[in-house]
């Protein structure tokens, strides 16, 4: 990522709200597995491995986000997605596939695309293909940063 790319996150994210902190992460995990299968087909080894890398470390810090407490049916989802992937890509490592590598970004970018829908203002857990499962744990903000009511949720 360029400086310029880099300068321009950090002002996009500067009042970002839960969810477009998760989404910028989705993003950038998206954008790593994109460029390591990019890599991949050009036989690049040493920037697939950086890349692969660094998705790597965007999932570490997703896991670190979940909430294992309470966290019911989706915190135990979103540990078996992650491992998943991780899985995956290890997989795509070892077989040299850029195709496993995209197979995997379309997944996380499915996940976006949900977690997008519930940053919509009166969204729930249910229209956007969660279920009734409450929202993940954020560090630095309450246990529960979604509070379930009965019009649905809230941040």
């Amino acid at each position: 990522m360029s400086p310029t790319e880099m300068a321009y996150r950090k002002t996009a994210l500067g009042g970002a709200s839960g969810f477009s902190l998760l989404i910028a992460l989705y993003d950038t995990l998206a954008g790593d597995l994109r460029r390591a299968a990019e890599a991949e087909r050009r036989n690049d080894i040493g920037t697939r491995c950086l890349q692969v890398n660094h998705a790597l470390l965007v999932i570490a810090f997703l896991e670190d986000w979940i909430d294992r407490g309470p966290g019911g049916e989706l915190a135990q989802g979103l540990q078996s997605f992650y491992s998943s992937l991780r899985r995956k890509m290890i997989e795509a490592q070892a077989k040299r596939s850029a195709t496993i590598l995209e197979e995997q970004m379309k997944e996380v970018l499915d996940l976006r695309a949900i977690w997008q829908a519930m940053e919509q203002p009166g969204a729930s857990t249910a229209s956007a293909g969660l279920g009734s499962m409450p929202g993940p744990y954020y560090p630095g903000g309450s246990s529960s940063m979604y509070e379930n009511n009965a019009s649905g949720w809230s941040a």
